[in-house]
């Protein structure tokens, strides 16, 4: 009897009214979910990479303009009709998918050396030429280390799940891009954003909630029965009436047309989450987004942050911009390089190559139009000292 007793002292007395927990709300958690279980393992961070540019705009974008930047290439030969011959060769190649030209299979192949820490490639040949030079998907490609530093060889998946060397390694680039001493892998621009970026989605995630709740206002009607109502299925049954005319109301709101909202007792009408302040993200994210731009070495202004003052680039800026790139073009040379050597052998030229890049211009139109200026009046000067030599 005692212990009925404490049952009954503490059990939950039923109104008839339960409230039940929602079991199908799914978590509020940014798409991007892989951020949150990284765990660097060689190859296996190249969807995670990828997933980095796809959720960051700026990130992407950076690295675009790096990759339009290094661009600009032609070849340099002891002999100058082997020069002008490679020299078509690099604009006419066939890069595959429709593309044609140097260019477009270095674009690609720097993406992925960006992206992934590594690129591939590939010379075909064809009727004594060669036919394309493509770029492979570095996911599907892994690397068998010989005795010695020197000795490696690439290495893909076979139809039997086993891993064999490809059959011939001369016609295949490899480019690894910062290699560290124990990864012969290389190493990503993107290997330390991922715990950045998981942090920078999950307020943006958090926003999108906020507005939406804020966009999409929600209210909460609170009836007050009073003495002139006794029993709760009097209660129940205005309650029904207040929120079929509540309804009503703002559906009418939604086709354009104003409907009152009329009733009778002591009714409380409030916006949910009206009262809740919300974080102040601007400097988090500022935050965040300045370590990863300067990952990239791109100066912020170039992908329309404004941060300062200054809305030109200063010469700073621009030398240490020009070393990047310049360092970016010496790690693409020696494929470049192995492709027009080729080239010249199929075609019975020797000698040497050298790779000549375009001059890397970081200034505005007047700085252009200055020195196109100083330009013509050195070639002035120069053609008046020639005269006065003759005469």
């Amino acid at each position: 009897m005692r212990k009925d007793g404490f049952m009954r002292l503490f059990k939950k007395r039923e109104t008839g009214i339960a409230a039940e927990a929602v079991q199908i709300r799914p978590r509020d958690a940014h798409p991007f979910g892989v951020f949150a279980g990284y765990v660097p393992l060689r190859g296996g961070e190249a969807e995670l990479y990828r997933a980095v540019r796809e959720a960051v705009p700026v990130v992407d974008a950076a690295i675009t303009k790096i990759i339009r930047l290094t661009g600009g290439v032609s070849a340099e030969c002891p002999d100058k009709a082997a020069e002008r011959g490679l020299n078509e060769f690099l604009r006419t190649v066939s890069t595959g998918r429709g593309q044609r030209g140097i260019e477009s299979f270095l674009s690609c192949y720097l993406e992925s050396m960006l992206t992934y820490g590594r690129a591939a490639g590939e010379i075909v040949l064809g009727g004594g030429d060669i036919a394309a030079v493509l770029c492979g998907d570095v996911s599907n490609i892994e690397i068998r280390e010989g005795s010695t530093p020197l000795d490696f060889e690439l290495c893909s998946w076979t139809e039997k799940g086993s891993i064999e060397p490809l059959p011939y390694q001369d016609l295949l680039l490899f480019t690894p891009f910062n290699p560290e001493p124990e990864n012969p892998y290389g190493v990503s621009l993107l290997r330390s954003m991922p715990f950045l970026t998981d942090i920078l989605l999950k307020i943006y995630n958090s926003i999108g909630l906020n507005w939406e709740r804020a966009g999409n206002v929600r209210f909460a009607v609170i009836y007050k029965p009073q003495g002139e109502l006794e029993g709760l299925s009097g209660a129940k049954e205005r309650s029904r009436q207040i929120a079929k005319e509540w309804a009503a109301a703002m559906q009418s709101g939604k086709n354009g047309s104003v409907r009152d909202f009329v009733a009778v007792g002591d009714v409380d009408i409030k916006v949910i989450g009206a009262d809740n302040q919300v974080l102040d993200s601007e400097t988090p994210v500022r935050q965040i987004i300045e370590q990863l731009v300067a990952r990239t070495g791109i100066p912020p202004f170039m992908l329309g942050l404004s941060w300062s003052s200054t809305e030109r680039m200063s010469a700073q800026q621009a030398d240490i911009l020009t070393s990047e790139i310049t360092a970016i073009r010496r790690s693409l040379e020696p494929a470049l390089e192995r492709i027009c050597s080729l080239w010249l052998r199929l075609h019975g030229w020797g000698g040497s190559v050298r790779a000549v890049w375009e001059d890397i211009n970081l200034q505005d139109e007047t700085e252009e139009a200055k020195a196109e200026l100083y330009r013509a009046q050195a070639e002035k000067i120069k053609h008046d000292l020639e005269k006065e030599g003759e005469n």
